[in-house]
């Protein structure tokens, strides 16, 4: 397991600076970035002194550089607009994006999984229709429409939540279940498809002739076997859920790091779009390191190297 981990941490510093790299040459590519700067009307001395200052007059091989030597340092240079440190701008305001994403996967996990469970457990009955078309509908709905209905219908019109801001804790009901609508629907259809094809296994089938109920032999038997798949998609829609948590963050003016990353954008401040970038991408390779350990915990033939046959059979 050691060795494992050492592989995956290697790999996940490589994305790391592999997603840095990408953005520091799209942001310079995009245009000049001095234009966000600049005031009106200000004379070529002007530009060439902000130049200097920002150390936007050298080469970009030569800014790349610094940008790299200063990153290994924890240094991700400071905000143009805030003049602070852009990656203590950013953590400032994490707890409250990954308060969101956590009460999003929490929710999407409970209901999704119940829905999940509910459906797969009653194929073709009327319980598996309703599940399956209020599944299609979670994952049809736009989020920022389904952000701006639920807050027509309770903060402005019923008026039991806020519409807007993080100060309360109130607050984070809306956002919460506009971001995790499109996952539970998901999580209710993947672990659907799984409990079906699982409870057609061998093992199933001698559980029921033991006279096991319905509910032990689903719950006890074939629930753990179709987790394996949920389980890996839950990990990676987290990062999912982080990138749509900008857009769910606009639309509730709730005070997170993805509000700060379009604000940011839109300012042209370029080291607190980098120190975002570089926070997210670290935060997604960590959770993805951790979803793959608890795969190999809840089947450890993923780590031994059995024959394939048994590695596809243990995550249908």
């Amino acid at each position: 397991m050691f060795r494992y981990l050492m592989g995956q941490l290697i790999h996940a510093g490589l994305v790391v600076l592999g997603v840095t790299s990408l953005v520091f040459g799209l942001l310079h590519l995009a245009g000049d970035p001095l234009s966000g700067l600049l005031p009106p009307g200000s004379s070529p001395q002007q530009e060439t002194a902000i130049r200097q200052v920002y150390g936007l007059d050298k080469p970009l091989s030569e800014q790349y550089a610094r940008f790299l030597g200063r990153a290994a340092r924890g240094d991700l240079g400071e905000s143009w607009r805030q003049r602070r440190p852009a990656l203590d701008a950013v953590l400032d305001r994490l707890p409250a994006t990954l308060a969101l994403t956590a009460g999003a996967t929490l929710v999407a996990v409970i209901v999704g999984g119940a829905l999940g469970m509910l459906a797969g457990s009653q194929p073709g009955r009327s319980v598996d229709v309703a599940v399956r078309g209020l599944a299609l509908l979670g994952q049809a709905i736009p989020g920022f429409w389904l952000g701006t209905l639920l807050m027509l219908l309770f903060a402005v019109r019923l008026g039991w939540l806020p519409s807007s801001g993080g100060d309360d804790r109130r607050a984070l009901v809306l956002p919460v279940v506009t971001l995790a609508a499109y996952p539970s629907a998901t999580i209710a259809r993947l672990l659907r498809a799984s409990l079906l094809d699982v409870m057609g296994e061998d093992f199933v089938r001698t559980a029921r002739g033991k006279g096991l109920s319905g509910r032990a032999v689903v719950v006890g038997h074939a629930f753990r076997n179709a987790l394996l798949p949920t389980l890996a998609y839950v990990g990676y829609q987290v990062g999912f859920l982080l990138g749509g948590a900008v857009v769910v963050e606009a639309v509730f003016a709730y005070p997170g790091v993805g509000r700060l990353a379009l604000t940011a954008v839109a300012d042209r401040d370029l080291p607190v779009i980098q120190a975002f970038v570089v926070v997210m991408a670290g935060l997604i390779v960590v959770v993805g390191i951790a979803v793959e350990v608890a795969a190999r915990l809840l089947d450890p033939r993923l780590g031994t190297g059995q024959p394939d046959a048994a590695l596809a059979a243990s995550w249908r």
